[in-house]
């Protein structure tokens, strides 16, 4: 393919992926400048409850996984009759 079709063709492509860089949603990042973007999903109320409840329900899990890991501990060290 000749240079003089190559070239302008590659420029437009790469005009298209700049205006469709602009307007696409941009998922679950930070918000687009300007009038494109929206409140990303993991920014909204509702979705920071949703993950508050999430962390703090994992975080309980934890401790009484270590909880009984200590108490297994204990007992093998000094059981009871």
């Amino acid at each position: 393919m000749p240079a003089r079709f190559y070239l302008p063709a590659l420029a437009l492509i790469a005009a298209v992926m700049v205006a469709l860089a602009m307007v696409w949603p941009q998922g679950l990042g930070a918000r687009s400048p300007g009038p494109f973007g929206s409140t990303p999903v993991q920014q909204t109320p509702e979705m920071q409850a949703a993950m508050k409840r999430e962390a703090d329900a994992s975080n309980q899990r934890i401790a009484r996984a270590r909880q009984a890991v200590s108490d297994l501990q204990s007992q093998a060290i000094a059981p009871t009759q």
